[in-house]
Parts: C-alpha cells; structure tokens; sequence
C-alpha cells in the first residue's frame, strides 16, 4: 500500500496547491460519516478499487485521511502519535493525553471524530504528519474483518510512539520510531 498511498497524499497536495476548493469540500466531509459525503467523490472514489464496496475500510480510511489532510495540509516523516506527543510536551497540556487516550479507544464508528479533534491540536501548533502512514494504520483500524490483535498492535504503536516523544528531552525530537 506504500506506493499506492504515496499516490494518494501527491493527489492531496496537488489539490492544496491548485484547488482550495476541493480542499473545502473535504474538510466539509468531515461532519458526515466517511465516504457519505458526494461532492467529496471526485476528488477520493478514482483511488478506490473497483472491487471495493461502500464500507470496505480502505474506502473509508482514504475518505478520513483526506478530509484530515484538508484540515491540516502539513506533511511530515512523523507519525499522528509522535507529533501529538510533541505538541503536549511544548504545552504541558493534560487535555492532550486525555483527549489521545480518547483516541486510542475509539472504534471504528467514532475513530474519524477523535482524529479530527487531534488534527485541529496540531494544526494550531503546524506540527507535520505522515498521512500515509495514517492512512495504512487506519486501513488496519476500520476494518472490521481484522483480529483486534492486529488493531491493538497500532493502538500499542501510537502509545509508544506519543510517550517517546513526550519523554523526550527538551529541544529534541523523539526517535523515529519503527513500524511493527
């Protein structure tokens, strides 16, 4: 899935540089359920496979991280995780680990609402995001065929990956942290 979401996050920038439009039509996507929402069809359905149905979650996981992206449309090598960590270590918030433990235990009907709400954290901070590994944790995380074993191992992964980079010291950024 790695070129195949490096395809899609390409098409995302270059609708932030030529179509502010488009950008608004997905962030709007956001108040609806993923992949819902018609007028944000041209801009995610030509990345769908055509063997996929409605709820399949690549489909919607592709809705979410565009959406996401069009609300915070910074790229970065870092995950969702390390940069949330990062973001509480700059401001001592406990309502950021709260507000992330909310995340981590949100299922797959209510994921994109907490996602929203971290992405607005880090956008107000304009901490950058490696959305194609967002988008690969959330393949993994909305699909319901999926052992919960398999889900938890992107839970347990966000959880090292936020501490890490809020244990970090000062003035330094957190390891890079590898993918399990």
């Amino acid at each position: 899935m790695s070129d195949y979401a490096q395809r899609f996050i390409a098409h995302l920038e270059s609708l932030h540089e030529r179509d502010r439009g488009a950008l608004a039509v997905l962030r709007r996507s956001l108040g609806f359920a993923p992949g819902v929402y018609p007028p944000a069809y041209p801009h995610v359905e030509r990345f769908v496979a055509a063997e996929r149905h409605a709820q399949d979650a690549s489909r919607l996981a592709l809705y979410v991280v565009a959406g996401l992206y069009a609300l915070h449309p910074r790229l970065g090598g870092k995950s969702l995780a390390t940069s949330l960590g990062e973001l509480m270590r700059q401001r001592d918030g406990t309502g950021i680990e709260q507000r992330f433990i909310a995340l981590l235990g949100a299922d797959a009907e209510n994921l994109a609402v907490y996602l929203r709400q971290v992405i607005s954290l880090l956008a107000t901070s304009d901490l950058p995001l490696d959305y194609a590994a967002l988008l690969r944790d959330l393949h993994l995380w909305l699909a319901p065929w999926i052992d919960p074993e398999r889900r938890d191992v992107v839970r347990q992964r966000w959880a090292r990956d936020f501490y890490r980079a809020l244990a970090a010291p000062a003035g330094e950024t957190a390891p890079t942290p590898v993918n399990d």
